[in-house]
């Protein structure tokens, strides 16, 4: 057993004092700041996602505000993906790239008025590229890190919970569209978005002196739906084929690789970054590309640190990036980031620490 040791460069959440209460019993590091991965449950915890409805504090993921008369050019700049039809109260998931087309980033933007977006981010220092690419460029734009800290309430349930407390008319949200309004003086931006399959809301706090009275209302209000806490589910998120940014990719991943092609408009302005070299990586072709795989052994295999290689006849083919034990499929599964050469029905193995494991490639995802 060992502790965190307090330090100013590691910033708290808002919900900090309520997941104490609920009997977090482990963090990772994320943006700088603790994020919750575990009540002790992990079981109970999957099945609470998968059937009813799970609070998770995902303060971890900062935002990137663009505020000016040219915030939504930097966007654009910085996304290759087509915003003029963008609008106010529309989110967009977006793969930020660097002038090599490979993938630095893929948060979630969202615009709440023509001078002013959010860039909802996951594990990197987005904040300072955006900063710099603005300077860089003369813009009129002030890029910060404001006081806003998400909440996840997800689950099929989640719905019901939502609607409970602010109304019915949360149920003609779509998918990535949001609302700015307020509960018991609070300020929020509501959300249909979230890191499950599941379905769900995210409540963006604009106040983080609130942060556990905001908790307790949500809590409170779920009761009757049996909420209690989770966190992005590692379990879930690799059934349902959800790539990790960081985790899944690597410092020569490019969006085509991880199925995050459909998300680049390669007709965007030439003055975004990468899309120069994204259309030259489209125009040849991906070199590897990720699939998942099923292996033959169903002793349950927990996630370790770092990749594993994958073979193929005895060559090196490519890298498992997770694993999981599926509590649905009862299988172990995994995302490989593999040669195109290789495809769907191929039989692989893998040097999971020092263990062989063989298994079949399939599509993503799981379930």
């Amino acid at each position: 057993m060992f502790g965190i040791s307090p330090s100013a460069r590691l910033r708290q959440s808002p919900y900090f004092e309520s997941t104490l209460a609920e009997g977090v019993t482990s963090f990772t590091t994320y943006n700088n700041m603790l994020m919750p991965t575990s009540y002790g449950k992990p079981e109970e915890e999957y099945w609470r996602l998968i059937n009813g409805v799970s609070q998770w504090d995902v303060a971890v993921e900062r935002q990137v505000q663009l505020k000016g008369p040219d915030a939504g050019k930097l966007a654009q700049i910085l996304a290759p993906r087509d915003l003029s039809k963008c609008q106010v109260g529309q989110g967009k998931y977006v793969p930020l790239c660097n002038h090599q087309g490979v993938l630095i980033n893929d948060p979630i933007l969202l615009k709440l008025a023509d001078d002013l977006y959010w860039l909802s981010i996951a594990d990197s220092n987005i904040w300072f590229w955006a900063g710099a690419i603005a300077a860089e460029r003369g813009l009129r734009v002030d890029v910060s890190d404001p006081d806003v800290a998400p909440m996840a309430i997800q689950g099929p349930k989640a719905e019901d919970v939502i609607a409970h407390i602010f109304g019915d008319w949360v149920r003609q949200i779509k998918y990535f569209w949001f609302r700015e309004t307020e509960i018991a003086g609070i300020p929020v931006v509501l959300a249909r978005s979230g890191w499950s399959k599941q379905g769900g809301f995210e409540l963006y706090l604009r106040d983080s002196r609130r942060g556990n009275d905001l908790w307790k209302i949500i809590k409170e209000a779920g009761q009757p739906w049996g909420i209690g806490p989770g966190n992005p589910n590692w379990c879930e998120r690799v059934e349902s084929g959800l790539i990790s940014y960081g985790g899944d990719t690597d410092a020569q991943t490019n969006p085509y690789e991880v199925r995050m092609g459909k998300y680049v408009d390669l007709h965007v302005p030439d003055d975004t970054i990468g899309i120069a070299a994204l259309r030259q990586i489209k125009a040849e072709g991906a070199k590897r590309h990720s699939l998942g795989v099923i292996f033959e052994d169903t002793t349950p295999i927990k996630p370790g640190f770092g990749w594993q290689d994958v073979t193929q006849a005895g060559a090196r083919v490519g890298d498992l990036t997770n694993v999981a034990f599926s509590y649905r499929l009862q299988k172990n599964i995994g995302f490989v980031l593999i040669s195109t050469a290789c495809q769907i029905g191929d039989r692989v193995t893998v040097d999971f620490e020092g263990r062989l494991l063989d298994g079949v490639l399939t599509d993503l995802p799981f379930i």
